[in-house]
């Protein structure tokens, strides 16, 4: 979900939304560390294959320990590797073949020398070793890091949040979205009367005879390093189906008769992303939602749910239209993701609109599956207000930026932009659906993206991407008279920008096909008679007098 930051303004009862990410004001001002994060240098030629974590979580002191066993198949000649922890971090030691290694931090990287060089092509495999108190978040999920709470009866809650930040905060690995370990399986051990929850299938729990039980959890499908997580408290657990996909629910024990009324809304939306995304991405590690002392995250396949049982977001509309308040939207949302973010990846997180874009499209794609697409139109069109336009949604690349927090609700508008150039909604679905499923399981950049749906159009989409993407102001479509006719043309950052339009004139809606360059259209229209389908284009207009 990523930095959603939400603001109550107190006239009129309105809601003014804003989007920011962890690392957007980063932008034009890096550092050694942030190359270090986001670069893929020489040590970091490796695909990492699995992590085995194995740790005691130690609530009163707020304390983590353990190892964490790093599998990996060198693509190249490796002596050096980097890993990603943050410096506040204790190193307790780092073994190959039972061997300690040395090693030489800088920043949040850690660079192993190792005992055996690791040839191309062959596996290599690390035991690292670590402890330490890891970053509280002040604000999950806006800020990174733990989460030590503490439900109604008393008892430890406790819940992590690093998309940004990084999953280096709280243990070591490869903390780059370009690599996805094969599997993760997970051996937490917490105090007895609590449960662990996290990622995949439950694989059972052992009491260590020292006043904890381990529980333990392995997922089976490439997974986002910021997905693997620790979810604790003393849950509730019931359960459901969804055909072959297992749905499983943890929530606080006094919440269990609320969720299972809410979460009731699981299975529309499954009837709906499966019909216009695809299967579900991760059937064999199941589906779950899981109650967090924070609004909520995408964490792949135990999904973190903190809306507090209400409909819209925490019981507001982001849209303004009240349209958002006929459903929950961290359900919907942060499931969403499963199929974008989790399943189709970003190489780099500057091309985070890939995660963020389409996931905010996904709202608009629910609404429409259960109360119809004019409904779908009006949401979309309030998400709008909240948008500033004053930064690009791609970041820079190689050094750890994000894009605008526009990336949301201006990437849903572009994606539904993109339909109405379309103008076919069964070639759409079917582009959108084909884009899914080609890409499950990838990590991809945007040029790859945006060359999927151009070439399922006859229309060039590459200027539209280009000005929706990579520059802040909106396109504008200016009509002027001038000897009689009446002329559009558009307004644009991108040299040589053109894209059909639709308008209504009488009510009555015409296609047009503006450039950049002034031109006449067909018809010989007043322009007092002229308005801008604004509902299924993004842009904006004016009219030269």
């Amino acid at each position: 979900m990523k930095k959603l930051i939400f603001i109550l303004a107190v006239s009129l009862a309105a809601i003014n939304i804003s989007f920011a990410q962890v690392l957007s004001d980063k932008q034009g001002d890096y550092t050694e560390a942030d190359s270090l994060r986001g670069s893929l240098r020489p040590e970091r030629a490796f695909d990492v294959q699995k992590y085995h974590l194995k740790l005691k979580v130690e609530p009163e002191k707020q304390f983590i320990s353990g190892s964490n066993t790093i599998s990996f198949i060198a693509e190249d000649n490796l002596s050096t590797i980097q890993i990603d922890l943050f410096e506040d971090m204790k190193v307790d030691s780092i073994l190959q073949n039972r061997k300690t290694l040395t090693y030489e931090r800088k920043h949040n990287a850690v660079f192993i020398e190792l005992e055996e060089t690791v040839k191309a092509n062959e596996k290599g495999e690390i035991q690292f070793y670590y402890s330490g108190k890891p970053i509280v978040a002040k604000n999950a999920p806006w800020d990174g890091g733990f989460v030590w709470d503490k439900d109604d009866n008393g008892d430890p809650w406790i819940g992590v949040a690093v998309q940004g930040t990084g999953a280096s905060l709280w243990y070591p690995n490869k903390d780059h979205q370009s690599d996805e370990p094969e599997e993760v399986q997970l051996d937490i051990a917490v105090p007895n009367g609590l449960m662990n929850v996290s990622n995949g299938q439950f694989l059972g729990e052992k009491d260590l005879g020292n006043g904890y039980t381990e529980w333990s959890w392995k997922t089976v499908n490439p997974i986002n390093n910021y997905n693997v997580m620790i979810n604790i408290a003393n849950y509730e657990h019931f359960s459901d189906s969804y055909g072959d996909l297992d749905l499983d629910y943890y929530v606080l024990p006094y919440n269990l008769e609320k969720a299972k009324e809410q979460f009731k809304e699981v299975k529309p939306m499954m009837d709906c992303f499966y019909e216009k995304f695809g299967e579900y991405p991760f059937v064999e590690d199941g589906f779950k939602l899981i109650e967090t002392p924070y609004l909520g995250m995408e964490h792949q396949s135990a999904v973190a749910y903190g809306n507090e049982y209400k409909m819209g977001y925490l019981g507001n509309d982001l849209s303004g239209t009240g349209i958002g308040l006929k459903w929950d939207y961290i359900i919907i949302h942060e499931s969403g993701h499963e199929w974008y973010g989790n399943s189709i990846t970003a190489k780099d997180i500057a091309d985070m609109w890939i995660h963020e874009g389409f996931t905010s499209y996904s709202e608009a794609v629910y609404v429409e599956c259960r109360w119809g697409k004019e409904e779908a139109l009006e949401y979309l069109k309030g998400t709008r207000r909240g948008l500033g336009n004053n930064a690009t949604i791609i970041g820079d690349y190689g050094v750890n930026s994000e894009g605008s927090g526009d990336m949301y609700f201006k990437g849903a508008n572009l994606l539904n932009t993109i339909r109405s150039i379309y103008d076919n909604d069964e070639l759409w679905w079917k582009t959108l659906k084909d884009y899914t499923e080609t890409y499950k399981h990838q990590i991809i950049d945007t040029e790859t993206t945006e060359n999927f749906f151009d070439e399922a159009t006859g229309v060039d989409l590459e200027p539209i991407f280009d000005q929706y993407l990579r520059h802040t102001d909106l396109p504008k479509l200016q009509f002027r008279k001038k000897e009689g006719k009446t002329q559009a043309r558009w307004i644009a950052d991108v040299e040589h920008f053109k894209m059909p339009v639709d308008i209504l004139v009488d009510g009555k809606e015409i296609r047009i096909y503006p450039t950049n360059e002034w031109q006449n259209l067909k018809q010989n229209i007043a322009l007092d008679k002229i308005k801008v389908n604004d509902l299924e284009f993004y842009i904006t207009s004016a009219y030269i007098k």
